[in-house]
């Protein structure tokens, strides 16, 4: 290439160097952002119509357990609040943790700033994993206590509630094949 073209290519990569800085800067806010609880807006178990029951009568007994079961969560909108003010601090704690260590291993090698630069990324990394999955388990508590409430509510006005899927720790329904012809698994525990 000539200079002329290579010229005309510099306000092109400063435009995607632009670019990928914006996006960067834009990771804290998204990661953040993913670390929100709110409150159960319905329940996750199944009702059906108890023996007897018509539509209309469960319909009706629905809409009341789903309000019970609202106004039984007493301070939802505050636990999920504390969360969220939780998940925040964590993702902050992590990235000035993660800053300080980099930094004080930057300064081993020579360069402090890219240290605390590539600590503070690190840091904010671990820092909205620990955060999510925090508000995932707020989240998940306060969805089953509501739950409860419900399933407890519609049983008690002659509701079924069917059963759920079987717990995640079963894994895919299969186990593990049996060990291979002449295995010999060594000696027990003494």
């Amino acid at each position: 290439m000539d200079l002329v073209q290579e010229l005309k290519m510099v306000p092109r990569m400063l435009l995607t160097r632009k670019m990928a800085n914006f996006g960067l800067a834009l990771l804290p806010v998204v990661a953040l952002g993913a670390c929100s609880v709110a409150p159960p807006t319905g329940p996750s178990v199944v009702a059906m119509p108890g023996p007897g029951k018509t539509f209309p009568e469960f319909q009706r007994d629905d809409a009341y357990c789903r309000n019970y079961a609202q106004s039984s969560m007493g301070g939802a909108g505050q636990e999920a609040a504390n969360a969220q003010n939780n998940a925040t601090t964590t993702a902050v704690a992590g990235t000035l943790i993660g800053a300080a260590a980099g930094a004080a291993l930057g300064s081993l090698g020579g360069d402090v700033g890219t240290g605390a630069a590539l600590g503070a990324g690190a840091g904010l990394l671990g820092g909205a994993s620990v955060a999510g999955n925090n508000t995932q388990a707020a989240a998940d508590s306060l969805q089953r206590r509501y739950d409860i409430a419900y399933a407890q509510c519609m049983v008690g006005n002659g509701e079924t509630i069917q059963g759920g899927p079987a717990p995640s720790s079963y894994g895919y329904g299969y186990s593990a094949p049996p060990p291979p012809p002449g295995y010999y698994p060594g000696p027990g525990p003494y």
